[in-house]
């Protein structure tokens, strides 16, 4: 199953988590990555803590829990690798039309690629 075909298809909660230069780390809530390709995924940010830390440190860990009892999942070790301001571009990103976002944050989005250097399990070290 491709990445594109787990997260489409697999519902849980999300955890994007990254650290500024000093390594003072975040983590915040956010909805499922969009899958650019097998190598690749997106995000949409807003100009909040998360997008201020990978301006000086372009690492971060994505970790997805599945719903349900079991602990299980995937944990994406990510690079930073270019960042858009084009609001129509991102506005073609977003999934819920219909979610509220107050018009000052609709000038402070950001579409953040990254780049996937592994994956693994949210429990263990293989994949």
């Amino acid at each position: 199953m491709t990445l594109s075909e787990y997260f489409e298809s697999t519902h849980g909660r999300y955890i994007l988590s990254t650290a500024d230069s000093k390594g003072i780390v975040d983590a915040a809530v956010y909805s499922r990555p969009h899958v650019i390709d097998e190598e690749t995924v997106a995000f949409i940010m807003l100009d909040h803590l998360s997008h201020a830390n990978l301006q000086s440190n372009p690492h971060a860990a994505f970790l997805f829990m599945e719903a349900g009892d079991k602990y299980v999942g995937k944990r994406l070790f990510l690079t930073k690798i270019k960042e858009e301001e084009d609001q129509e571009t991102i506005e073609q990103f977003r999934r819920k039309k219909s979610y509220y976002l107050p018009e000052e944050d609709k000038k402070k989005r950001f579409l953040v690629y990254f780049h996937i250097d592994k994956v693994l399990p949210l429990i263990g070290e293989h994949e």
